[in-house]
């Protein structure tokens, strides 16, 4: 059981046993109202009211426990990465041909130029991004992110529907992450690609707690989500910590054109010379 899953049992467990005992000390008061003894009856209706009033505090609690109970269980345990399996993939078996001449050869070509296998550069930051820094806090190398998840509306980190494929037209896209050893006031910077092409960035310094959730975000008109890979790095200082991905498809809205009036000259034709005598 995780925090989150924790943190709703309480407050239904707290819910429950709040409707519980109130019921209960509502009875106990009404049941008051029907002795005869002035002192018994006295007695059983502050009991009565000292019991709903215990389901009152314990109410209380159930509704602290839903604005402030995670972000305070996540200060004494801060969220741990997970780590995203990639799935393998399955070989489907050939047919092997079987020969039936073999042929002696007699002259080995010798390939004169040798293809290396390129090797996927690391995620770095741009050096016209990193001119912008303006942080003069040391960034805590021992710093982690969670796995990004995307999503059209991070209002609600408690409730967002993460995906990896989108359809558009969109207008704004959200990478949600969690964190922990950051801190606050240190340079980190999330750079938005898509095909390989930078086309949205932000770098600031840090305003947000030792650890916890987190995002960035990208609006923009619709018709500049063109569909393709769009690939987010995440940066603290100048050390990578997570790269995400999603996948936009659909055509996005074609830009209406700006309509320019352009004016044509009129030739006026001027009459020269001495006109005959009458």
């Amino acid at each position: 059981m995780d925090i989150r899953a924790g943190i709703i049992a309480a407050i239904v467990l707290s819910l429950t046993g709040s409707f519980i005992i109130f019921r209960s000390g509502y009875r106990a008061w009404l049941s008051a109202r029907k002795l005869t003894f002035y002192r018994i009856r006295r007695r059983r209706e502050r009991g009565g009211l000292y019991t709903m009033l215990v389901s009152l505090v314990l109410f209380a609690f159930a509704v602290l426990l839903y604005f402030a109970g995670e972000p305070v269980a996540y200060q004494y345990f801060p969220p741990s990465p997970t780590i995203t399996l990639s799935p393998t993939i399955t070989l489907s078996p050939t047919i092997t041909l079987s020969p039936t001449v073999t042929l002696t050869p007699t002259i080995t070509d010798t390939p004169s130029v040798t293809d290396t296998p390129t090797v996927t550069p690391t995620p770095f930051i741009p050096p016209v991004i990193e001119a912008l820094f303006v942080s003069e806090v040391t960034p805590n190398p021992a710093a982690v992110f969670s796995p990004l998840q995307f999503t059209r509306d991070c209002s609600n980190f408690n409730d967002y529907t993460p995906a990896t494929v989108f359809q558009n037209p969109i207008r704004y896209m959200c990478a949600v992450f969690t964190y922990d050893q950051m801190i606050p006031g240190s340079q980190w910077t999330a750079l938005w690609y898509r095909e390989g092409e930078l086309v949205h960035y932000e770098t600031i310094p840090w305003d947000g707690e030792v650890g916890g959730y987190g995002f960035t975000e990208w609006e923009a008109p619709p018709e500049e989500f063109l569909p393709g890979t769009y690939e987010v790095q995440i940066f603290v200082g100048l050390e990578w910590k997570v790269v995400g991905q999603f996948l936009l498809q659909g055509d996005a809205p074609t830009r209406l054109p700006t309509l320019t009036s352009t004016l044509t000259p009129i030739p006026v034709i001027t009459a020269t010379g001495t006109p005959p005598p009458p």
